[in-house]
């Protein structure tokens, strides 16, 4: 009698899934059937082309002008025209003789698709990559033969087109050392075909050794024969009579697989299969992965697998723009400097040092003031600088941190572009360590400019129609696509205007998230944008949750943690992607649904950073009846463009100065309580659109990132509870709630295999009936209840039958 531990399969016919065609047997056997009728009938056409192809090269030539009737008639192939015309395309015109060598792959396949099982070992994956090698090798060699001996009537006819063209190539290339190239290319694919690890069978054998008998012998195919059994016991005689040959599937090991009651010290899980009905049917012993459970626990999960084919996008999909260094001239420099010094020295300011940095917006003059000269004078003066200058307007900086020095930005007469193709293709961006990278734009210095959203952990952007918050925001979008893979990256796109993030619609199946009732991607309305928001916390409660259990502080712990295998899936933990959350027209939400926004929105500003969820709010007005003190709390990273007025300035930045930019990209960056002035790169929407279109056309998830449903009217009657609505579950979840004394979410959806959305309503079910507490943050919900029989009690009142 076989162990526990082995699983006899009874039906010959089941295969593992990845090895099985998903089709009707029906149609597999017609579709094999078919393949090698084709074989054959190429097969005794191209043999008939070699017979009779010089006879029938001139009337398939001309058969356009004859016809196929009269051209068929005076066809010499035994097949008639239809062979005749299929030869002479691919072995006359296209491969040769080399043309032979796709019908043995052709008719393996049609043979497996029959029935799988003739040959067992047999992989159609080798047999592709082996005919494909021999047909690209053998046509190298013929056609590079033909080069050599030109006049050998044999290979002129056999070398076909491709052949020749290849010959020639190769001759031009490398000469005679096509024939070495040749030579080791065919030795290596030996190697790699019969899995060739040695040069002598000394290797395999010590000296003065014989090699080990045939049934104790371990072949390099992984076969471990057993052709007589080594003792009489139960076990040993039910094998004898079930089977006369025991096969064994192993990897190749060191050691071989013990049988019988032989003493082992690890027991693999070995699956035996039924092989055969005859007689002398075999007994196949498959063995799993889980023979090395500590070989798959050092292989980490990839969450790219699930979507191995995506390909990301080039930097050719954007625009590479002419540029010229000479935005500002030497003239114009020279001038600058001379109507600042003279300025200040009208009102009796006398500077000791001045240069100037010149970036693609702005250049900063940088001023030493002799001492004894106050600061504040000098910045009381700024309308004077720019009346005398005649710019559209300066900021100036006293002092610069860190500096010593006054700054005076002085907008370019002529600006620089800053295309988003050069600043996507700098080393800083393609080799930079960020979780979340984002490019805002150059600096005064000319230098890339980039962040880490998830260092921020939030954006606020503000900025006046027309001056590049659209921009703005598409070059945030487009940096976190350029760098993030589909499974490591979630986008929820909030768009109340409805055209100006409607080019990311493409991407629903590769990047985008949304609510499992929602038919659209991107949120337009605001009932929608309340309910995603209140999702977005449930998720957020969720991944708390995963957290605490999983011993870990923030998402990158747990998603390393994950990743090495040591989360059992089964347990309800997954791979979280980051999450992040783009509102355009923030102030519009505001004003339409008022505190049902802000509430949620302050909670994942507060909380949501470290489970990966990340917001970006941009407007056009950062009133302060839009951008309110709990807003301005949990956002300490802001953008402004230019504003309307210097009071915009003080909300968005808390001073002022972005009433003075110059718009089209130029903006105040506000972080690490700095102030950086940066140009944002220009982004056009074809840009966005050619990108949008090449990752949309490749093949994607099933549907886009599912947040948990949220529904409404449950939130709104979750302080009484109605028995006929509750959950036919909620008295199973109530005990075992009481039982472990511990109000999770989590809990419920292990113990009761349950979705997460399902168990959250519970969870919802059990707070409004007073069995659980309310969220607590990363807490578990503290239990209400002390034991089952205050348990009853309750569930009477509520006219609940146990």
């Amino acid at each position: 009698m076989v162990k526990n531990s082995y699983k006899i399969q009874q039906d010959s016919a089941v295969e593992k899934k990845e090895h099985t065609f998903y089709f009707d047997q029906r149609i597999r056997i017609t579709i094999g059937l078919l393949l090698q009728g084709i074989a054959l009938f190429l097969a005794l056409a191209f043999y008939s082309h070699l017979l009779h192809g010089n006879h029938d090269q001139p009337i398939i030539e001309s058969y356009q002008a004859l016809g196929i009737t009269k051209s068929g008639i005076a066809i010499g192939n035994w097949l008639g025209f239809a062979g005749a015309f299929v030869s002479y395309y691919f072995v006359h015109l296209w491969w040769g003789i080399t043309a032979f060598l796709f019908l043995p792959c052709l008719f393996i396949v049609g043979t497996k698709m029959i029935k799988q099982k003739i040959w067992p070992r047999c992989s159609l994956y080798k047999v592709f990559m082996s005919s494909l090698f021999l047909i690209v090798w053998f046509t190298i060699l013929l056609g590079y033969l033909h080069t050599l001996y030109p006049t050998i009537t044999l290979l002129t006819e056999q070398v076909g087109g491709i052949g020749y063209e290849m010959g020639v190539l190769f001759k031009s290339l490398l000469g005679y050392g096509t024939l070495l190239l040749l030579a080791v290319s065919l030795i290596i694919f030996f190697v790699l075909c019969f899995n060739i690890t040695t040069w002598s069978m000394s290797s395999y054998f010590p000296l003065g050794k014989s090699p080990p008998s045939k049934q104790n012998m371990l072949p390099q195919d992984g076969l471990l024969n057993h052709t007589n059994d080594k003792s009489d016991n139960e076990e040993s005689i039910g094998k004898k009579k079930m089977n006369s040959s025991c096969a064994v599937v192993m990897p190749l090991a060191a050691e071989p697989l013990p049988i019988g009651n032989t003493a082992c010290s690890k027991e693999p899980t070995i699956d035996f299969e039924i092989v055969g009905s005859d007689a002398s049917t075999q007994l196949a012993v498959t063995a799993h992965a889980a023979i090395q459970p500590s070989r798959l626990r050092s292989e980490n999960y990839d969450p790219t697998l699930d979507l191995s084919t995506y390909r990301y996008p080039t930097l050719d999909l954007l625009e590479q723009y002419e540029q010229s260094r000479l935005s500002v001239t030497e003239e114009e420099l020279t001038n600058n400097k001379n109507i600042i010094v003279q300025t200040l020295h009208n009102f009796k300011i006398n500077i000791a040092k001045i240069k100037a940095t010149i970036g693609p917006t702005v250049t900063l003059y940088e001023i030493v003031p002799e001492a004894g000269i106050k600061v504040a004078r000098i910045k009381s003066l700024e309308d004077d600088i720019a009346l005398n200058l005649a710019a559209l307007g300066i900021r100036m900086i006293a002092p610069i941190p860190g500096k010593g020095t006054i700054g005076i930005e002085v907008p370019n007469k002529h600006r620089e572009l800053v295309p988003l193709q050069g600043m996507l293709a700098a080393d800083k961006f393609l080799k930079g360590k960020m979780d979340l990278p984002i490019v805002l734009g150059k600096s005064i210095a000319n230098e890339l400019f980039m962040a880490d959203l998830t260092r921020m952990p939030h954006l606020l952007i503000a900025g006046a129609t027309g001056q590049g918050k659209s921009v703005g925001l598409n070059v945030l979008l487009a940096s976190l696509i350029y760098k993030k893979h589909p499974s490591q990256l979630k986008l929820v796109l909030v768009d109340p205007k409805k055209v100006e993030l409607s080019l990311y619609n493409k991407l629903e199946n590769h990047f985008l998230a949304k609510l499992p009732t929602s038919e659209e991607a991107i949120i337009t309305e605001t009932k929608k944008v309340v309910h995603t928001l209140h999702s977005l916390c449930i998720e957020m409660d969720h991944r708390y949750e995963l957290l605490k259990e999983a011993g870990t502080r923030n998402i990158k712990e747990y998603n390393e943690k994950f990743i090495k295998r040591t989360l059992p899936p089964q347990e309800g933990h997954r791979f979280l992607p980051y999450i992040v959350l783009v509102i355009d027209e923030f102030a519009d939400m505001i004003m339409t649904a008022g505190k049902e926004i802000e509430v949620p929105i302050a909670r994942l500003a507060q909380l949501a950073r470290a489970i990966g969820i990340h917001l970006v709010l941009a407007t056009q007005r950062p009133s302060v009846n839009v951008i309110t003190g709990t807003i301005k709390a949990n956002f300490p990273v802001r953008i402004s463009y230019k504003v309307s007025s210097r009071i915009d300035s003080r909300t968005i930045l808390d001073m002022s100065g972005a009433e003075q930019l110059v718009g089209n990209g130029d903006m105040l960056l506000a972080m690490n309580s700095d102030i950086i002035r940066l140009q944002t790169p220009f982004l056009d929407t074809a840009e966005v659109d050619r990108v949008c279109t090449y990752i949309g056309n490749q093949s994607g998830y099933p549907s886009a990132y599912l947040l948990p449903t949220y529904d409404a009217e449950d939130k709104e009657d979750a302080s009484t509870v109605d028995p006929q609505a509750i959950d036919p579950l909620f008295v199973e979840a109530a005990k075992l709630i009481v039982l472990h004394q511990q109000g999770s979410t989590s809990l419920i959806q292990r113990k009761l295999k349950l979705g997460y959305n399902r168990s959250g309503r519970i969870i919802d079910q059990l707070e409004a009936a007073g069995i659980v507490g309310p969220f607590e943050g990363s807490k578990a919900r503290e239990v209400l209840i002390a034991d089952e029989a205050c348990l009853h009690a309750l569930l009477a009142g509520l006219n609940f039958k146990d």
